[in-house]
């Protein structure tokens, strides 16, 4: 019997994913990498705005009218917040919300069992090719914050904890099912402990001493959480020298109508910290334009800060009213055509520090784990991920296989929004791509 997985949204509802690959593949399931071969389709949604929602549901129609004869289970923060819905839409089999995510294979099995009950071993070594060389481990879930446009907290819980233990026994699997990056994952990852008397700092460190991952990531940290003397982790050469650090807005005054626990001051600061101590940090955030209030000037303090900010990336949107939120109750709300023009002011700013940042390491030789390729007259263009998470190319022979390779490469040219690299070792031949190409 095989199983289709697909997910919405961010990369906790990725994490879930993989595990349950796994573990549909240890009770005898075969993971497909496409719909139409599959008896079973599994799709994690997401609710963090509106067009998620929407685009969740339209996911399940397209599912339901492409390949029909899938039975279709929805999970996830959609799944949670309009479950009676989902489960009204042709196609869909089951629906679990949240809180019965964890029996979600254990469902399965009891409903559609595989044809045969052994381990398939070969499908536990890579049971989701596509998240092969980076896997997504969930050790952190719900959130105990009260940001005031956020239903997440509302779906997901309240905040706890992987154990520890727990954890490390889930990272000595991945690396000895071959993963060369792992990526730790929650909804409020930088209060992971609190619960289970720990600390984020004490489990990376853990990881880092008594594992062999080559590359260890953490996903988006709210910042109000983080002590400047938790970048001293960073002294090992493992730990991926990018930080995801929500801002939502560079005016304080927007800040706290948004619940947040930090001002613009406090965010530079830290930011301050990280950059002395991570001298090739990638820095990255979360922007939202729009909220309810948010004067012309606000916004132009706003914009300021964040050209300050030099971030490399910023993930840009604007406010979405999420019933049962305080914001969705909030006055002052500001019209599409004013929050359009803020998008594109955002855009404008953002597009610019990122070349600037990128630009920055032309020239360098940094460590690229390479994912994927497309062919290219004759050739393959593979693409990957430095070691502080920018994006590289580098076009070598047809026959060449980098796949899950950790390679030192030189990051030559800037095209586009990526880089163009030489890979620095003897017996690959690699050519730079041009534009014509």
């Amino acid at each position: 019997m095989k199983v289709y997985l697909d997910f919405l949204g961010c990369r906790l509802n990725e994490a879930e994913l993989q595990k349950w690959a796994m573990d549909f593949a240890a009770h005898g399931y075969e993971i497909t990498s496409s719909a139409g071969e599959a008896d079973i389709c599994v799709l994690n949604t997401c609710a963090v705005t509106s067009q998620a929602s929407r685009k969740s549901r339209q996911r399940v129609r397209h599912l339901h009218r492409i390949f029909p004869q899938c039975d279709i289970i929805v999970a996830g923060c959609d799944a949670t917040f309009e479950k009676d819905r989902i489960a009204a839409q042709p196609g869909v089999s089951m629906v679990l919300d949240n809180s019965e995510k964890e029996e979600l294979v254990e469902r399965v099995v009891e409903r559609w069992a595989p044809p045969r009950s052994e381990v398939r071993m070969d499908a536990l070594e890579h049971p989701f090719e596509s998240g092969r060389t980076r896997a997504f481990l969930k050790v952190q879930d719900g959130c105990n914050n009260r940001c005031t446009y956020c239903l997440v907290r509302v779906l997901r819980g309240e905040e706890r904890s992987v154990p520890l233990g727990q954890v490390l026994q889930d990272v000595t699997r991945l690396v000895a099912m071959g993963y060369r990056e792992i990526v730790l994952t929650g909804v409020h990852l930088a209060s992971y402990g609190r619960d289970v008397g720990s600390s984020l700092r004490e489990l990376v460190s853990t990881i880092l001493e008594r594992t062999e991952i080559p590359r260890l990531r953490l996903s988006s940290l709210e910042p109000w959480d983080i002590e400047p003397d938790f970048f001293e982790l960073w002294n090992d050469e493992r730990l991926g020298q990018h930080l995801h650090l929500p801002l939502q807005s560079g005016s304080d005054s927007v800040l706290k109508r948004m619940g947040r626990k930090i001002t613009a001051e406090q965010y530079e600061r830290l930011v301050d910290a990280a950059r002395e101590a991570i001298p090739d940090l990638t820095l990255t955030t979360d922007i939202m334009v729009g909220f309810p209030g948010e004067t012309d000037e606000e916004f132009e303090e706003s914009l300021r800060f964040i050209e300050k900010m030099r971030f490399a990336h910023v993930h840009l949107f604007p406010f979405s009213p999420r019933p049962g939120t305080p914001a969705a109750r909030m006055k002052g709300r500001v019209d599409g055509a004013t929050a359009e023009r803020r998008l594109e002011a955002v855009r404008e700013v953002a597009a610019a520090s990122k070349k600037e940042h990128l630009r920055k390491f032309l020239g360098q030789v940094r460590p690229v784990l390479w994912e994927s390729w497309r062919p290219m007259r004759g050739m393959r263009k593979w693409s990957g991920l430095t070691d502080n998470y920018l994006r590289v190319t580098v076009a070598v022979d047809a026959d060449v296989d980098l796949r899950n390779e950790i390679l030192p490469t030189r990051l030559v040219s800037l095209e586009g929004e990526h880089l163009e690299g030489e890979i620095v070792l003897p017996g690959i031949e690699a050519t730079q791509s041009r534009k014509e190409m």
